[in-house]
């Protein structure tokens, strides 16, 4: 199988730091500050952007804003694909949802599938005032009912073209968003 080909780089390390400074402040103006709001990122990407929003708004004295990980793969609707069931892990947060606003971190929205996962999730969880959704970067293409309340970037694509998303947490030798095109 042919590897997919490497193509524009939508955000550099530099741009994706700017563009979460950016949402962390949009968070404190819609919710009125940090006080009631957690961070919850659908694991491994959203994790991460929840995690760099964590940190950023605890270095600039903003506030301490509870954050933790979120695994989907027992509520989405694909579940069962090929007879494959995925681990089930069982999601502990570490904290309360229940009158919170909670903001649901990705890394990419396309379908909207990942995201009503994540909220069914959130639900089995608790009961949140209001869940907002966070987004790195929006590439259109929705089959469900979903927009994110904030996105560092939108970056309509074709159904050829992914979004592919690297981190130095979970191994890239540098930060990147770029687009690819399946051979």
């Amino acid at each position: 199988m042919e590897e997919k080909k490497r193509g524009p780089v939508i955000l550099d390390a530099e741009g994706l730091r700017r563009s979460l400074v950016r949402l962390s402040h949009e968070i404190e103006e819609r919710c009125e500050g940090f006080e009631n709001v957690v961070l919850v990122g659908v694991k491994r990407g959203g994790e991460v952007v929840a995690r760099r929003l964590q940190a950023l708004i605890a270095a600039s004295g903003r506030g301490e804003v509870p954050c933790a990980g979120l695994d989907i793969a027992m509520t989405r609707d694909d579940l069962v694909s090929a007879f494959i069931l995925p681990d089930a892990v069982k999601n502990e947060l570490g904290f309360s949802l229940t009158g919170k606003c909670v903001v649901l971190c990705d890394d990419v929205l396309h379908t909207g599938r990942s995201a009503v996962a994540g909220i069914e999730a959130l639900f089995r969880l608790g009961r949140p005032a209001k869940i907002l959704l966070l987004v790195l970067v929006d590439r259109g293409g929705r089959e469900l009912p979903v927009r994110a309340d904030f996105a560092g970037k939108n970056v309509p694509t074709s159904k050829e073209e992914y979004i592919c998303v690297q981190f130095t947490e979970l191994g890239a030798a540098e930060d990147a968003l770029y687009i690819t095109k399946q051979p």
